[in-house]
């Protein structure tokens, strides 16, 4: 079965290599550019297909001789040699056969929430929106606030914020759900241990032309920003609020200093809400099942518990914990995010059934 899919992909290949080749299309730069992209995107799975079919008729050669009695020790070395590599490139072709996930490389927008917890809540949503923020600067990404809605003891009812970077929703979408914190609250005089929340959503950032919104479905209002006090206040109404009059979404933003920069910076997030919508209603039509899976996107899972007195990090949907709880609290995520992207991987593996 996986060769004849490698002879489907390699024939698709050369298929591309003629038309781009072709004098009828040289004029056609758009074509060609097109053409030029997908083969592209095949090259390397062709070149592994290549390089595991030539192995499979060394195997073969090889096997061949193991009854020649001059050739019968150099053949068994070589088989066995064969026989160690062959699996390590099917699988290699394997993970090159998962279908890509186009949003993988995109900018991400992630929304941070207090939940259950008052006052500890929306300090425990501070401590989630500085974890990201180090993570991001770790990789070389680049944070920006879009939104907050502030507590007054330090913490966040709200904040909204942009990851840019190549990759950056292909590592932080596992962080989407629900996150617990389990520590004695600074406010707390008897030294009980307090159970917080906070709920954090992670959207991919999408282009105009990858999400369609028809302006006639829009209700925008325009309304003044919440400024520090004195000379801060501002005069003008330059934030910005939209309803997504069918879907009930409503996007607000109000620290760019135009209302245009606003209204750009809010529609950005709508398309990216109205996107993870879709795909949301795509994966519950596909097979109900899936929602329970990583990445489905149920904000209601808790996944991951900060527990404090134990110094203990726990992530729920793999079963792996950390004691390094202020390390992870300062971005060091990798261990966890690794670890669900290889169990992502291998449950698309399963999927493809190849």
């Amino acid at each position: 079965m996986l060769l004849e899919k490698l002879a489907g992909i390699e024939a698709r290949y050369e298929e591309l290599e003629r038309m781009i080749a072709d004098p009828a299309n040289v004029s056609d730069y758009e074509k060609v550019a097109e053409y030029a992209q997908e083969k592209s995107e095949l090259e390397a799975l062709v070149t592994q297909a290549r390089a595991y079919r030539a192995a499979l008729d060394e195997l073969e050669q090889a096997e061949a001789l193991l009854n020649d009695p001059d050739m019968a020790d150099l053949a068994r070395e070589e088989a066995d040699r064969l026989r160690e590599d062959i699996p390590a490139m099917e699988d290699r072709i394997r993970r090159l056969l998962l279908p890509k996930d186009l949003r993988d490389s995109k900018n991400v927008i992630v929304e941070i929430r207090a939940g259950a917890g008052g006052d500890e809540a929306g300090l425990f949503a501070a401590d989630l929106f500085r974890m990201y923020s180090r993570y991001a600067e770790n990789h070389g990404w680049k944070t920006e606030v879009v939104s907050m809605h502030e507590t007054g003891v330090g913490g966040y009812k709200e904040i909204v914020f942009e990851v840019r970077g190549r990759g950056a929703y292909s590592h932080l979408k596992f962080e989407r759900g629900v996150h617990r914190v389990q520590r004695v609250p600074v406010t707390e005089s008897q030294g009980r241990i307090h159970t917080s929340t906070a709920t954090v959503a992670v959207l991919a950032e999408m282009d105009d032309v990858e999400v369609e919104i028809n302006q006639a479905d829009l209700r925008i209002d325009a309304y003044r920003s919440a400024g520090a006090g004195g000379q801060n206040v501002q005069k003008n109404e330059t934030a910005i609020r939209i309803t997504h009059l069918p879907t009930g979404i409503v996007v607000a933003c109000q620290d760019e200093r135009s209302q245009l920069q606003n209204k750009t910076r809010a529609m950005s997030i709508l398309r990216a809400k109205l996107y993870d919508l879709e795909q949301e209603r795509l994966r519950e039509e596909q097979d109900t099942a899936r929602r329970n899976q990583v990445g489905s996107g149920d904000r209601s899972e808790k996944i991951r518990t900060y527990n404090f007195p134990q110094n203990r990090v726990t992530d729920h949907r793999i079963n792996i914990s950390s004691h390094n709880l202020s390390g992870v609290l300062n971005g060091d995520l990798d261990d966890f995010i690794n670890e669900l992207a290889t169990r992502e991987e291998t449950e698309r593996l399963q999927a493809v059934g190849v």
